[in-house]
């Protein structure tokens, strides 16, 4: 086998700009170079499609789950391989595995789980996502408020210590019961601190902000809104232009409106960027789900629990890309972006993630023509065909 391979036979997207009759060479897991089609090197091994397209794979920062595993429930090495082989199958080729507010044994099996998914090189994993346990109950969400509590020393030295273990680590805080303070030694140490499930006001949020927060968690929902005389976390997220803010784009957690004048009104450079908050029905065909002792209900497109409330989204990403593109008129190649290079950007990854560049990983979809995932290369092997 060589270890040079070239992809053609569609029009392959590298994140700016299409390129037509053109092959895709990856070498040693990188892409080094897309080349017209009678310039592929004798020595390649060719995989020729049928059509389609080829993109950037999919960066998705917020997973609770998927194969039918949820993190929270089963925070192991072998979680994280079924929860990205799930989905790989939506063209996710880059993920962080998401654990909620949980005990702090909990915690400590995640971060040594994600360890131990870094040095194992578990195709799709990206690090991990802490959301939570140090929230605001006023805007717990489907977060347990038992288990939701003040940041100690020994939380911060944990996250700290956590962040050398893993490629790259999103921890979720509300900026009223984190302290600049914390928040700025975190981000010190290389963490990304987002705010999120927070019910601060504007002025606390920007402090949250200016001590190096650099993203919200799931723009809208689970923050204080934007108000004419209050903007609250909403407000300072779209007013920052440093900041990058996750979207679940389903149409049920935010209305299309609502997204669309988000993305007239967020300062760059920061950009919004798409995230699934998937549960463990994605790539299966559950109906209910358990989360620290509480049944989620899947039904309509949905996931909540008995009263409701919104408990994760039944979304993948390609569908995420697609709504954004149908619903709210968001061009297609921007939509991709939104679900590659944008997320990539928030974490610093962006180097060699979120495009198709020479130097990137070369981690890529091929979708049919109606949009449908086909194939998923991570690393410049072939991990999903359909």
């Amino acid at each position: 086998m060589s270890d040079l391979l070239a992809i053609s036979g569609a029009p392959i997207f590298d994140g700016e700009r299409w390129h037509e009759n053109a092959a895709l060479l990856v070498e040693f897991g990188h892409v080094s170079a897309i080349v017209v089609a009678h310039q592929i090197p004798g020595n390649a091994e060719r995989v020729v499609l049928e059509g389609g397209s080829v993109v950037p794979g999919f960066v998705d920062l917020q997973v609770n789950g998927g194969g039918g595993v949820l993190f929270n429930n089963d925070p192991s090495l072998e979680a994280i391989r079924t929860i990205c082989a799930a989905h790989a199958q939506f063209g996710t080729t880059a993920l962080l595995p998401t654990l909620i507010t949980d005990t702090p044994e909990v915690n400590e099996r995640a971060i040594a789980a994600g360890a131990q998914a870094a040095s194992a090189g578990v195709p799709g994993f990206f690090g991990l996502h802490l959301e939570g346990p140090h929230l605001a109950v006023a805007r717990k969400g489907t977060h347990d408020p038992s288990l939701i509590r003040p940041m100690t020393s020994a939380d911060l030295a944990r996250l700290q210590a956590a962040v050398t273990l893993l490629p790259y680590l999103i921890c979720t805080v509300a900026a009223e019961t984190v302290t600049p303070e914390q928040i700025a030694a975190l981000a010190e140490a290389g963490v990304t601190v987002s705010i999120g499930h927070s019910d601060a006001d504007y002025a606390t949020a920007s402090r949250a902000f200016a001590a190096g927060a650099t993203m919200a968690t799931h723009l809208f929902n689970a923050m204080s809104q934007l108000g004419h005389r209050e903007p609250g976390v909403v407000g300072a997220t779209l007013m920052h232009g440093a900041v990058f803010a996750g979207l679940i784009a389903d149409g049920i957690h935010v209305h299309p409106a609502a997204i669309s004048v988000a993305l007239r009104g967020k300062a760059g450079p920061g950009r919004i960027f798409l995230v699934t908050d998937a549960m463990s029905q994605t790539g299966t065909d559950l109906r209910t789900l358990t989360l620290n002792g509480r049944t989620i209900y899947r039904a309509d497109g949905a996931l909540r629990l008995a009263d409701g409330t919104l408990a994760g989204a039944d979304l993948d990403m390609i569908d995420a890309v697609r709504f954004m593109h149908s619903e709210i008129g968001v061009a297609w190649e921007e939509a991709l972006r939104m679900a590659s290079l944008y997320p990539a950007e928030a974490i610093g990854a962006e180097a060699e993630h979120g495009h198709l560049r020479p130097g990137a990983v070369a981690s890529f979809v091929h979708l049919s023509a109606s949009r449908e995932v086909m194939a998923t290369w991570i690393n410049g092997t072939e991990q999903y065909r359909a």
